[in-house]
């Protein structure tokens, strides 16, 4: 058995065969970015996750032409300019990302965040329902949405997100709203799958990990997979990017699972989806930020 192999793949609702543990690039730097997806890589990773507002597309999508075998990429659209946000501009912006990162299709392509000023994440929905009829992009999907925008994007075009790709992680379990993505037939992601410090140093997470000889990262990613998450664990640490695929030879039992599940705190370390708004200037600051970069 490969290494890749291992790794379990989830049917979306679309037909789409998606990797279960896949390698996040979130603030991994540009220039450092093809290393450190080429390591996950060779490791066994076969997903990787990326974004347009990371300003990485470009050296992920060489990283995975050179490794020269099939590997789902996921990448989102994020405009936070209410004005720009809508059908046009989703379609314009996935163009861009296509050819940024340089392969014959997009496995994954999401919504970054709702941008709920006159509801234009509805006006993008549309354009990528019509994206989805192109070989260019095989599955389609939204991040950040609550049960409210899901609703709403459903209810305007008839096709449910594939996926929905949110923060998670023991101390918060997003319980209702995983309810609603099964009930939907929605894939959840989990974004931030680790948490923050606090997490990985819980007692009971510790105590589990000394039970199988593994971390509580571990601990943490093996939660993810038995609950159903598709999770991104991302690190700029080659032993880590080792340790975070080293869960697939160990398994929780129940009450492990519900030790784990009475942790949950309903505690975010992100923005509150239903609450945020952008600021205006935040798509000047992140363009500089972008091209201060290069």
């Amino acid at each position: 058995m490969t290494s890749a192999s291992k790794v379990p793949l989830i049917t979306l609702n679309d037909g789409t065969k998606i990797p279960q543990l896949g390698f996040g690039v979130y603030q991994i730097e540009r220039n450092e970015t093809y290393k450190y997806v080429s390591k996950a890589l060779d490791v066994g990773y076969s997903h990787i996750d990326t974004a347009q507002s990371y300003a990485n597309e470009k050296e992920v999508g060489k990283a995975v032409r050179d490794y020269n075998k099939y590997v789902f990429v996921t990448t989102k659209y994020f405009n936070p300019n209410a004005s720009e946000h809508g059908y046009e501009n989703a379609k314009a912006y996935f163009r861009k990302s296509f050819k940024t990162l340089g392969l014959d299709h997009i496995d994954l392509y999401l919504i970054h965040f709702p941008v709920i000023k006159n509801e234009v994440y509805v006006d993008a929905w549309k354009a990528f329902v019509e994206l989805q009829k192109t070989e260019k992009l095989r599955s389609i999907g939204v991040s950040n949405f609550t049960t409210t925008y899901l609703k709403k994007i459903i209810d305007e075009t008839g096709v449910t997100p594939s996926v929905n790709q949110v923060e998670c992680h023991p101390y918060l379990q997003q319980n209702e709203l995983r309810k609603f993505h099964e009930e939907h037939g929605i894939v959840t992601e989990s974004w931030s799958p680790l948490g923050r410090g606090d997490v990985l140093d819980d007692k009971i997470l510790k105590q589990i990990g000394k039970k199988h000889n593994k971390t509580a990262a571990q601990v943490v990613l093996r939660w993810h997979i038995q609950i159903g998450n598709v999770t991104f664990p991302k690190s700029v640490n080659t032993e880590r990017i080792e340790e975070n695929f080293d869960i697939f030879d160990f398994s929780l039992s129940e009450e492990e699972m519900e030790s784990i599940k009475k942790l949950d705190k309903n505690e975010r370390n992100g923005p509150d989806p239903a609450e945020f708004q952008f600021p205006d200037d935040f798509l000047e600051k992140r363009q500089q930020e972008s091209q201060a970069d290069q």
